[in-house]
């Protein structure tokens, strides 16, 4: 009786006091395959926080910037040639796009729901046309200012109006090149923003098979059925 008894105890079944060997096997595999996609998962929100704060930044910069040039064109209306950008109003609109673009970024850093990063790759693909269209305007700014140096030499403020131009010079290379970060880092997280989109997407859900949740090699579950067709 005893001997019979050990021998039906076989290998398949499950210990007392624990579970079965392929089911502990199962959730090793799980745990292994999931950490470094956790990490990847965690190593995707922080970089999308650090470039979200970097766009508010960047933004606040430029707007900053743009009401110092509104006040400078207020008090020298004379050499208002100088500040052509501030007409467009760039200055004004562009960063507001940019501080909201990097809103979001931090906003589905955080929290990453579908449609947050949604919301961030479509406002930082208009981000994108927005540095764009930064960029055009302050180069032509740029280019107007050199054309503008002549008239300094017909101007009774010789001085003043050459002062006014260097001076308008270094404020619009200064927010062209934060244009240009920004125009980087808008294309960055879209990408991302596409990137992971894509992922969650094309995720499958997969679970377990009958072999290991009965604890069983499949041969003696095909063997099993066929005896019971039989």
């Amino acid at each position: 009786m005893a001997s019979q008894e050990v021998g039906n105890a076989g290998p398949g079944k499950a210990s007392a006091g624990g579970p079965p060997a392929s089911q502990a096997e199962s959730v090793l595999v799980n745990n292994s395959v999931n950490q470094p996609i956790d990490e990847l998962q965690n190593h995707w929100k922080e970089k999308l926080q650090a470039l979200g704060a970097i766009q508010i930044l960047n933004g606040a910069m430029i707007l900053i910037l743009g009401v110092f040039l509104g006040s400078l064109q207020n008090r020298y209306h004379l050499f208002r040639h100088f500040f052509f950008v501030f007409y467009t109003a760039y200055p004004l609109w562009g960063p507001i796009f940019f501080i909201v673009s990097g809103s979001l970024s931090v906003a589905a850093g955080r929290k990453p729901t579908r449609v947050l990063v949604q919301k961030t790759f479509e406002m930082s693909i208009t981000s994108v046309a927005v540095a764009l269209a930064g960029f055009v305007l302050l180069s032509i700014n740029l280019a107007v200012n050199k054309l503008s140096f002549r008239s300094c030499e017909s101007s009774q403020s010789q001085d003043l109006c050459i002062f006014m131009g260097i001076f308008s010079n270094g404020l619009m290379s200064l927010m062209l090149i934060l244009t240009l970060l920004e125009l980087c880092i808008s294309i960055s997280v879209s990408a991302m923003c596409f990137i992971e989109s894509s992922c969650n997407s094309n995720k499958v859900i997969s679970f377990p098979s009958n072999s290991h949740s009965s604890g069983m090699p499949p041969d003696e579950n095909k063997s099993e059925s066929k005896e019971i067709q039989a």
